[in-house]
């Protein structure tokens, strides 16, 4: 690929290695939940708490990006993106309080959106953007697979306070690439913080778009709620090991992996379009969920993990893709940014409601949960594209 070559191929891998980094604290999330649930004694609905406070984070970062990325360049947005990141980590690896649990998740998610925001707009610049901002959510993928494989494996020796710190350990090397590999300041960043109040008042007016929030705020819902509430179904509805239940965690993650990586091609090869590819990922969706639900055995449920990933996989970026054919080309940034930002209150509200469902009813309706919310999406999406330009 043209665009890793010379100068600019280091920046593009520490980019991959900054998703991984978010993908490991996604896919760890879920084990880490579980103890700490028993740690600080309290109930799903209560932790649940903490997906609202990284939510509001993760927004300001959206929301502070651009002007960051003016003031001081790629650099030091990723640096100040890099450096929340680990005093989070540091902070939550002294076990704090619960209340200091809650609200240290508003940095912690204001360095991952920021870190997220920041590479995304830099990789859009790129020569073949689109091929790298796949693989770039890809990677993702990758770590969401290996974190409930390494979570897992520490918890059962080290309390869960030892995963944060390792993430956070992790982010050391990234900073110190990101002030060393990437460009100071990015040109143009004024000429667009100038155009964009102009513009957003006109996409929060275009119902086509609002309804492309509401589609990805649905799906992220979905992804995380899985997930995060995963780990514990397995461990409470069939009675599994903490390290076997976290292996099929990881299967589901590499079943998303594998989904963005393989699903498309095949979809070109045989001429489906991304709103046919689409609807055939979320019936995938809710027959897989629908499988791990019925299933008495777990080997069967465990199979069902991978394939409900692996069908969810594609559906994001697809969705993203899709964006042009929502609105006029001058809206198009503007339109990402608040699709975007939107889907994060899906990725706190929904994981939220999942808990305390299953606290209240028990943790099996996490499946029938996402059969619904697979169902929502399908009627989501085609009221989008009947709405095509």
């Amino acid at each position: 690929m043209r665009v890793l070559g010379g100068p600019l191929r280091v920046p593009v891998v520490l980019a991959y290695a900054a998703f991984v980094l978010v993908g490991l604290s996604a896919g760890a999330n879920g084990v880490v939940l579980a103890a700490q649930i028993g740690d600080y004694e309290v109930d799903k609905a209560t932790i649940g708490i903490t997906f609202f406070t990284f939510s509001a984070g993760f927004m300001l970062a959206g929301a502070t990006s651009g002007a960051l990325i003016h003031r001081l360049g790629t650099r030091y947005a990723l640096a100040v993106g890099g450096g929340a990141f680990l005093a989070a980590s540091l902070y939550m690896a002294i076990r704090p309080s619960f209340v200091g649990l809650v609200a240290v998740q508003v940095l912690a998610g204001y360095g991952t959106g920021l870190m997220e925001s920041v590479l995304n707009a830099y990789l859009a610049e790129l020569p073949s953007a689109t091929t790298l901002l796949n693989h770039l959510h890809a990677f993702f993928g990758v770590g969401a697979l290996l974190g409930p494989l390494l979570a897992a494996w520490l918890v059962g020796f080290l309390p869960w306070t030892a995963v944060v710190l390792v993430l956070g350990l992790i982010t050391v090397p990234l900073i110190i690439g990101f002030l060393v590999s990437y460009p100071r300041r990015e040109t143009g960043a004024g000429e667009e913080a100038e155009v964009r109040p102009r513009l957003l008042p006109v996409v929060l007016r275009t119902p086509v778009v609002l309804l492309a929030s509401l589609f990805l705020a649905v799906y992220v819902g979905l992804e995380i709620g899985v997930g995060n509430w995963g780990f514990t179904f397995l461990i409470e509805e069939h009675a599994q090991q903490e390290l076997v239940a976290g292996y099929t965690v990881s299967g589901y993650w590499l079943g998303l992996t594998l989904g963005r990586f393989l699903i498309s091609p095949i979809a070109v090869r045989f001429g489906i379009g991304a709103g046919g590819m689409t609807f055939g990922c979320l019936a995938g969706v809710a027959a897989s969920a629908l499988l791990i639900w019925v299933a008495p055995v777990f080997a069967v449920a465990g199979v069902g993990f991978v394939l409900l990933g692996f069908f969810l996989g594609p559906i994001f970026p697809t969705a993203m893709a899709v964006v042009p054919n929502l609105t006029s080309d001058r809206l198009v940034p503007t339109a990402i940014g608040v699709i975007n930002g939107f889907s994060v209150v899906g990725g706190a509200a929904l994981p939220w409601l999942a808990g305390a469902i299953a606290q209240g009813v028990g943790v099996w309706t996490l499946m029938p949960f996402a059969v619904v919310l697979a169902l929502v999406q399908v009627v989501l999406w085609r009221m989008i594209v009947s709405r095509w330009r």
